[in-house]
């Protein structure tokens, strides 16, 4: 005797049907990401896509320091070892959850973008920028850039995950789209620290860790613009506010941008950073940059857009004391941010005590 009748009863193998199909077209979607995120880490290392041959993004930007710097250098050389830019590679750990670049007129800032000057509004814009620069992998024209990609072993991967392409164009959007992915990935935004395990339960802070923490929230002032608040996008804490701020950062004098030829730099030693105020034609924005998140902080020195800070130590002491210690007169003089750091009154030991704190934000902990 059926429990159902014959009609509910084929209802009901219907709807079983009809789930098994969404859940095979779920996992089929899990696994074309994988692939996606595979082949934007294969792009990543990739060697073959510069010009000449012999430099990939993990030149740049390696996994082991928070995608910053191997070799922690101030200013990175690009695939011409003798040519600069103008600014330190960031850390690109995190950096793919900025949101596009807006103005916030409640905050009375500008909010999101990527690059230190945000001059980017989209990470896949981001991704492709380096394969153009000319002091970074220097291809000089998307057809030849296109062909590169075309001589890759795995070209047909690339082709059956983001294909057919109809021009050049679009096969290097693709290849904007798959770095982009791997960016995205958990990879990369692990999440992983010594403070994402304590705010699990699942590790503690030492004493001098836990009164970091307290000067961060407090007197040092970080928290106002790292934030410990939950993204609302993502749910975590981020340690930015993806706002720019000038901090009144002194010119880094070693900076081999100052002596690069006037095809890279035009001004030499008259060059001065503007940061965003050089992408909005903003004179209030005049020398600020993006507020990075703090995550891998410990492990991704040199600091700053410049590169002029090698040490966390000196960072930390110059939030601390740079209106009342001769630490160097501010690149860009105006729009300096006189309320949150200069004159915090720390301690050498509480600035050790912050310090502590802000090496557990360094992902890949392990007790």
């Amino acid at each position: 005797m059926y429990k159902y009748s014959p009609f509910v009863c084929l209802l009901l193998l219907f709807q079983s049907c009809t789930t098994n199909e969404y859940t095979e077209v779920a996992d089929a979607g899990q696994e074309v990401k994988k692939q996606q995120i595979a082949m934007g880490q294969k792009l990543f290392a990739e060697t073959k896509l510069s010009a000449p041959e012999g430099q990939s993004c993990m030149n740049c930007h390696d996994p082991a320091n928070g995608f910053s710097d191997p070799q922690h250098r101030a200013v990175t050389p690009g695939v011409h070892a003798d040519l600069f830019g103008n600014r330190n590679a960031p850390a690109l750990a995190y950096n793919a959850l900025a949101p596009i670049r807006t103005f916030s007129v409640a905050d009375n800032t500008y909010v999101g973008g990527l690059f230190w000057d945000g001059r980017a509004q989209d990470l896949e814009a981001q991704a492709v920028g380096p394969l153009f620069n000319p002091v970074e992998m220097s291809n000089t024209s998307v057809s030849s850039l296109a062909q590169k990609i075309k001589n890759l072993s795995y070209y047909n991967e690339l082709l059956a995950l983001y294909g057919p392409f109809d021009n050049d164009q679009s096969l290097v959007s693709a290849v904007g789209r798959a770095l982009a992915t791997f960016q995205r990935s958990a990879v990369v935004n692990s999440f992983t620290s010594k403070f994402d395990y304590v705010q699990r339960g699942l590790a503690s802070f030492t004493a001098d860790e836990q009164k970091g923490l307290a000067l961060y929230q407090g007197k040092g002032k970080c928290a106002q613009c790292h934030v410990l608040e939950e993204d609302e996008r993502t749910g975590k804490i981020l340690f930015t506010d993806f706002s720019y701020d000038n901090l009144g950062v002194p010119a880094n004098a070693s900076n081999p941008f100052y002596l690069m030829p006037p095809s890279v730099n035009p001004l030499g030693t008259q060059y001065v950073d503007f940061g965003l105020g050089e992408v909005t034609n903003e004179a209030a924005q005049r020398g600020k940059f993006k507020v990075p998140t703090l995550r891998n902080i410990a492990v991704s020195a040199p600091y700053f857009h410049n590169g002029g800070m090698a040490t966390l130590e000196e960072v930390i002491h110059f939030y601390n004391k740079r209106d009342v210690e001769p630490l160097g007169v501010p690149e860009v003089p105006q729009n300096v941010n006189r309320t949150e750091l200069g004159n915090l009154n720390l301690t050498q030991t509480e600035e050790f005590q912050l310090k502590k704190f802000l090496e557990t934000l360094t992902d890949h902990y392990r007790k």
